[in-house]
């Protein structure tokens, strides 16, 4: 089991440039407790998301660390040409060793995508043919490409990553269709489903996984996100995510009702009945070890992304859960993987 930290990079209410310091610091820390990778949401005109351009932070990302991976969860795709994109994950591919995970996506907030002037209708066939692009362009010497929304003639490709053909591919998953498209893609998933659905299309990815000829040990990582808070007492924890979790839930559907949508994420305005349903976890060290197991268990995943730093929880209390996972989950987790 291998442990991750995802965000939105929400307005904590502090200073940006303290926000932004704040951050990198928590993000040295992961890289020196062994955390898998960091993962930064793309948000656009909103507070749900300071970090708007994530290849920015994420190459100071890959000056402050040494071995955590990263990249974005995701790029959405058709807000950025392509061949800039590629030189983009190149140059952060660079700058890290080899280090950069490519999250792709096409923009799941309509309003978002159309401030970029983008038809949102337009998305489920531009994103993956600017996907097919992105690809070649980074395995190839030159990028020639005609199709419906894209076209290239002998464009020079300069710039190579360090991992061939491309960085590892994440996709986020909720449904059965996106769980099939990532199996077929070889791309690494994760969910912030609950663990009954989220089962559901984790076995759906590794059916069409099996069913393309491939072995269950070269399976990519599926990974499930939830809320986590720890604290000396599950009192403390909650009371803080509650807090926290009510601001960055204000901040989720702020641009919807802004607009008169319907807001469509089946996320609770309060976070009492997310933790009863197991979504989101909040209190002790201990309790947070039992409570992994019964989402591994519930769902089949591999890969365990938390979201420590969302709404206004501090720097301190952020740093707090992470080293308590350090210190008292992870090592749990790595033992129990060593007696097995």
């Amino acid at each position: 089991m291998k442990f991750g930290i995802f965000e939105h990079m929400d307005d904590s209410g502090v200073p940006l440039g303290e926000q932004f310091e704040n951050r990198l610091a928590l993000i040295e820390a992961c890289d020196r407790y062994g955390f898998h990778a960091y993962h930064l949401a793309e948000h656009h005109g909103t507070p749900l998301g300071l970090a708007p351009s994530p290849g920015v932070f994420l190459a100071a990302v890959a000056q402050r660390t040494k071995r955590l991976r990263f990249g974005p969860l995701v790029y959405s795709l058709p807000l950025y040409h392509p061949v800039r994109l590629i030189e983009e994950i190149c140059m952060l591919d660079q700058m890290s060793g080899g280090r950069f995970e490519l999250g792709v996506g096409r923009g799941v907030s309509p309003i978002e995508v159309g401030f970029y002037g983008i038809n949102p209708a337009d998305g489920p066939r531009q994103f993956p043919e600017a996907l097919r692009v992105i690809k070649q362009g980074l395995k190839s010497d030159e990028l020639t490409f005609s199709g419906e929304f894209y076209s290239f003639d002998k464009v020079p490709m300069v710039l190579k990553p360090v991992q061939k053909p491309h960085p590892p591919l994440w996709y986020g998953v909720t449904t059965m269709e996106a769980a099939y498209w990532a199996a077929v893609e070889a791309a690494n998933i994760v969910t912030l489903l609950p663990p009954a659905p989220a089962r559901a299309v984790i076995e759906r990815y590794r059916e069409q996984w099996t069913s393309a000829g491939r072995h269950d040990h070269e399976l990519p990582l599926m990974g499930i996100a939830r809320h986590v808070v720890l604290d000396s007492t599950e009192e403390a924890a909650v009371a803080c995510a509650a807090r926290a979790y009510r601001r960055w839930r204000g901040h989720m559907e702020l641009l919807w009702v802004r607009h008169g949508l319907h807001f469509p994420l089946p996320l609770p305005p309060e976070l009492g009945p997310l933790l009863k349903a197991e979504g989101a976890f909040a209190g002790t060290a201990k309790g947070f070890r039992s409570f992994v197991e019964r989402q591994i268990e519930a769902t089949g995943a591999t890969y365990f992304v938390c979201d420590v730093a969302f709404g206004d929880l501090t720097s301190e209390e952020s740093m707090r859960t992470v080293e308590l996972m350090a210190h008292e989950v992870m090592p749990y987790f790595v033992e129990k993987n060593r007696a097995a």
